[in-house]
C-alpha cells in the first residue's frame, strides 16, 4: 500500500501501471520549463584548468568541474576576410560562433564574414518567450557577452562615442561607421544592449553607458526608463527590490571588474636573468630564475560583487519572471585578461570565481531538472605549466625559458612554474588548441565527445526547441 504522504499525482500514476507512469512522467518533464546556463571561462583551456586544479585542490584533488558527468573537446574555428582558415581565434569571433553557429572573422560581434548580422541564440530565446541574461566579470559590452546580444563589425565599438573611432590603449582605431546610428546602423554595443530584449545584464562597463549619445546631451543611463530598464551601479543595490517586469542592468565598474587575486606585491611573470657570460655564449655562465611568488588578495577587488553573487541574482530574477525557462550566459572573463598580462595568480582567482558560479548554476539545476548546464572556453591562451626545475637542469649548460616565468608556491610548499612565451610584446597572445567542454547529465543526449563550437549552438537551440536557422533579416 502507498504511504499516506504519497502525493495524489504519484498515486494516480501508480494505479495506472508502470508503463503509463513512465510515459506521463516523461511527458511532464518535457512540458516543464527548459533553461540553458552556459558558463564560459575566457581562455580557459586545459592548461588553465590544470593550473586551477593544482592550486585550488592539489594535483590529487578535484574541481567542481571534474565532478560533472559529461566531458568533451571543442574545436575552435576562425576564418580570415577571404574565407580561409586561420588557426588562432579571439573572443569576439568565437563567442559569435557559440552564439550564432556561424564561423566568422576575428573581432566580429554577432556578424558573419560578410558583415551580415546573424541572429543569436539569446535573441531567438527572447523571441520564443524565454527569459534571457548575461553575466560577466568584464564590461558587459566586451566581446564575449556582447556577441550574444549585439551586432557590430568591430568589438572595440562599445559606446556611442567610441563607435565613431578615436584612441584606445594609446593607439588610434577606426570606428564602425556603418553600424553607427547616425548612419542608419543599430548603434554601439552599449546602445544595442539598452534597446535589446535581454532581461538581465550584470558586469562592468559603466563608462560606455555614460558616453553621450550623438547630437544630444544625454547618455544611455538617462534613457534607461524609456527602455523599461533599471540601472544599478552599487553592489548593495543587488538586493534592492526591483519589479520583475523591469529589465535589470548592473554596471559595477567603469570597465572590467577588478580581479580577486594577484601575485604578492603585485608581481607577475618575470624574465630569467642570464649572467653576462651567458649572454656572450649560451653554453657558459649561469641564469637566475625569478623568485618564488605567492598569491594574495588584490586590494583593488574591495566590495566588487563576486561572479557567484551576480549569477545568483540573474538566475533568481529570470526564474521568477517567466514560467517558460531562460537562457543565461555567464563569463569569467579575466582568466584570459590576466593571462594576457602574464599574471597567473589573477587567472587562478578567476578560475575560483568560475567554480563558485558553477556551484550556483548546479544548485538551480538540481532543483529544476530540465536545466542544461554547460561549461566551456572560447579559445586557448598563453600560459603553460613547465618543469620546475628544467628536465635538463643537471647538464652543464644553463637551460631556461626564453619567455617570462612565474614560480608559484602552493599550499604544500611545492612550486608550479608557469611560462608565457607567445611574443615579446606587452600582451601575450591566444593559442590555437581545442578547448574543454563540461556538462551536466541533462545535456548528455545533445552532446558528442568531440564538437565544434557551432555544434554547441545547435545543441542549445535543440534543447530549447528553437529553430536554429540563421535569419539575418529584421535584426
Amino acid at each position: 500500500m502507498l504511504k499516506r504522504t504519497t502525493p495524489v499525482f504519484l498515486t494516480f500514476l501508480y494505479l495506472m501501471g508502470p508503463t503509463s507512469a513512465i510515459t506521463m512522467a516523461n511527458s511532464a518533464e518535457t512540458d516543464a520549463p527548459r533553461s540553458v546556463i552556459l558558463l564560459i571561462g575566457d581562455g580557459f583551456d586545459d592548461q588553465h584548468v590544470t593550473m586551477g586544479r593544482n592550486y585550488l585542490a592539489g594535483p590529487d584533488g578535484r574541481l567542481l568541474l571534474d565532478a560533472m558527468p559529461v566531458r568533451g573537446a571543442v574545436q575552435v574555428q576562425t576564418v580570415d576576410n577571404e574565407g580561409r582558415w586561420t588557426y588562432v581565434a579571439d573572443s569576439a569571433n568565437t563567442a559569435t560562433t557559440l552564439a550564432t553557429g556561424v564561423v566568422t572573422n576575428i573581432g566580429r560581434v554577432g556578424t558573419g564574414p560578410a558583415d551580415e548580422d546573424v541572429m543569436t541564440i539569446l535573441e531567438m530565446a527572447a523571441s520564443a518567450g524565454y527569459g534571457t541574461g548575461a553575466v560577466s566579470t568584464s564590461s558587459i559590452t566586451d566581446a564575449t557577452p556582447a556577441s550574444f546580444i549585439a551586432h557590430v563589425s568591430k568589438r572595440i565599438c562599445e559606446g556611442p562615442e567610441t563607435i565613431l573611432g578615436g584612441e584606445k590603449y594609446g593607439l588610434p582605431f577606426e570606428g564602425c561607421y556603418e553600424d553607427a546610428r547616425g548612419n542608419g546602423g543599430p548603434g554601439s554595443i552599449a546602445e544595442q544592449i539598452m534597446t535589446s530584449p535581454i532581461d538581465v545584464a550584470l558586469g562592468g562597463g559603466l563608462i560606455y553607458f555614460s558616453e553621450r549619445l550623438p547630437d544630444v546631451q544625454t547618455s544611455l543611463l538617462d534613457t534607461a526608463k524609456d527602455h523599461n530598464a533599471v540601472v544599478i551601479t552599487e553592489p548593495e543595490q543587488l538586493t534592492s527590490p526591483i519589479p520583475d517586469d523591469k529589465r535589470l542592468i548592473g554596471l559595477f565598474a567603469p570597465e572590467h571588474l577588478p580581479v580577486r587575486w594577484q601575485g604578492d606585491g603585485g608581481r607577475k611573470a618575470e624574465s630569467p636573468d642570464p649572467s653576462w657570460l651567458n649572454l656572450l655564449d649560451w653554453r657558459l655562465g649561469s641564469v637566475d630564475q625569478p623568485a618564488v611568488m605567492s598569491c594574495e588578495p588584490n586590494p583593488e577587488y574591495g566590495k566588487t560583487p563576486s561572479l557567484a553573487a551576480l549569477t545568483r541574482v540573474a538566475i533568481e530574477r529570470l526564474a521568477s519572471a517567466t514560467s517558460q525557462g531562460f537562457f543565461l550566459i555567464i563569463e569569467s572573463a579575466s582568466i584570459d585578461k590576466q593571462s594576457h598580462e602574464r599574471n597567473p595568480c589573477g587567472s587562478i582567482g578567476e578560475i575560483a570565481q568560475l567554480e563558485e558560479a558553477l556551484q550556483v548554476a548546479l544548485e538551480y539545476a538540481g532543483r529544476h531538472q530540465n536545466t542544461m548546464v554547460l561549461v566551456t572556453a572560447d579559445h586557448a591562451q598563453a600560459a603553460q605549466i613547465v618543469p620546475e626545475p628544467s628536465l635538463f637542469d643537471d647538464i652543464p649548460v644553463p637551460v631556461y625559458s626564453p619567455g617570462k616565468i612565474a614560480r608559484i608556491q602552493l599550499d604544500d610548499g611545492t612550486i608550479m612554474r608557469i611560462n608565457y612565451a607567445t611574443n615579446n610584446f606587452e600582451s601575450e597572445e591566444h593559442t590555437g588548441a581545442n578547448v574543454p567542454l563540461f556538462a551536466n547529465e541533462k545535456a548528455r543526449a545533445y552532446l558528442d565527445p568531440y564538437m565544434r563550437q557551432q555544434d554547441i549552438f545547435e545543441a542549445m537551440g535543440e534543447f530549447l526547441n528553437l529553430n536554429v536557422t540563421h535569419d539575418t533579416d529584421g535584426l
